[in-house]
């Protein structure tokens, strides 16, 4: 039976790409996007450095690799079709030691297993080439990732949704949910409800609780990471010129700090990865009971801490002292120096773990007959938008 309502939790990339496919699935259903902030896309959508991921990292056959290497595809589409600021300016991913060049070459062939296009491994002179004050003995060159104008994409999703039909409905905080054999009933913070058909969990860093709410078991917990970048100064601004990444160690879970280029100028270097005790906390001083709480209580933290100590002290201290972060930098661009480095922004990864401590690496989407739940979505969800949202809706029986 086709369902007659949706009600779509965040109105995040997720949620509002999920929204823009049901509508075309769906055409004459009543969707309803229910944000807590006053404005869509507040948080990971748009606290994040613009990157479009084209799905290289990814284990082969996997979700997250489809749907990486269908979303920049989409994105970009989506992009042209709107003239959104994007390019597709190609990165590159240097190795700095004889060791990385094998895991350089894995790379490789999980790029060509994910259906990447035009890869090449380059040589000290070929990578020289593209980014000059580059230091690296050798480099894969990924020529379909870019940057792109999030904001801009939230934006235009919005106006297209709300053109169509689609309720958006902001400063609706969640915080109680009933499942009634009518449908679901959504009660806000504020007094207000809505009721709906089916129920699509889109809520990031809040994925979790909003299952829970809704009467789902699951063993996984949202633990928040602070990513804090730093932004060239115009001094040295020069010295990158697109996209340039480390080669990533396999026995941590993150990718390393980094330079990219903005869609608007300027050059951003980062994120390391800390943990933060607030789920919305952007800077070192905020701090929530609550958050705090749960995730120090959580045993997989205490699990992950042990598996990962010389990581997460490498983590700790860059984000403390700007001579270990701007060391980490020299190993891909050795002029950088602690002067070019200029306070930048820094958001927040929603990312699930395991009791184990195990960080969740695919998405991983629940899915039951009157409900799913998008439990783990990180980056590259921001790319992978619109294809997680037409996953979603494939999900669902018409």
């Amino acid at each position: 039976m086709t369902k007659k309502s949706f009600l779509i939790i965040g109105a995040g990339l997720v949620g509002l790409g999920t929204a823009y496919a049901l509508i075309r699935r769906f055409p004459r259903a009543k969707i309803v996007v229910l944000e807590k902030e006053p404005q869509p896309g507040a948080h990971q959508s748009t606290h994040n450095s613009g990157v479009l991921h084209a799905g290289l990292y990814y284990k082969p056959g996997s979700l997250k690799a489809r749907l990486a290497v269908e979303g920049i595809r989409q994105m970009t589409a989506f992009c042209q079709q709107a003239d959104i600021p994007h390019e597709i300016c190609g990165k590159l991913v240097v190795a700095t030691t004889d060791d990385e060049i094998l895991r350089l070459k894995d790379l490789f062939n999980r790029g060509q297993a994910n259906g990447l296009s035009g890869l090449r491994i380059l040589d000290r002179d070929q990578l020289r080439q593209i980014e000059p004050h580059c230091n690296g003995i050798a480099a894969l060159h990924v020529p379909e990732e870019g940057i792109v104008d999030y904001t801009a994409v939230v934006q235009q999703l919005v106006k297209q949704l709300e053109s169509q039909g689609v309720s958006i409905l902001t400063s609706f905080h969640v915080v109680k949910i009933e499942r009634r054999l009518a449908g679901w009933i959504l009660h806000a913070g504020n007094g207000n409800f809505t009721t709906g058909d089916f129920l699509i969990n889109c809520a990031g860093l809040y994925s979790d609780r909003i299952a829970r709410l809704a009467g789902k078991k699951t063993s996984t917990r949202i633990i928040p990471f602070r990513g804090e970048y730093y932004k060239l100064s115009p001094s040295a601004a020069h010295l990158v010129r697109n996209l340039i990444y480390p080669v990533p160690h396999p026995a941590f879970p993150f990718l390393g700090v980094h330079f990219t280029r903005l869609i608007h100028g300027g050059i951003e270097a980062g994120p390391n990865a800390v943990l933060a005790l607030a789920r919305e906390g952007y800077s070192k001083n905020d701090f929530n009971l609550a958050d705090a709480f749960e995730t120090l209580t959580f045993p997989g933290l205490l699990n992950f801490l042990r598996k990962y100590p010389r990581m997460c002290w490498g983590e700790l201290s860059s984000s403390f002292s700007k001579k270990v972060f701007c060391r980490s930098l020299q190993k891909l661009v050795p002029e950088i120096c602690e002067e070019h480095l200029l306070p930048g922004g820094a958001g927040i990864r929603a990312q699930a773990m395991l009791p184990d401590g195990t960080l969740v690496q695919d998405f991983d989407i629940l899915n039951s007959p009157d409900s799913i739940h998008v439990l783990n979505a990180p980056s590259p969800a921001a790319t992978a938008s619109l294809a997680i949202g037409s996953h979603i809706a494939s999900l669902i029986q018409g």
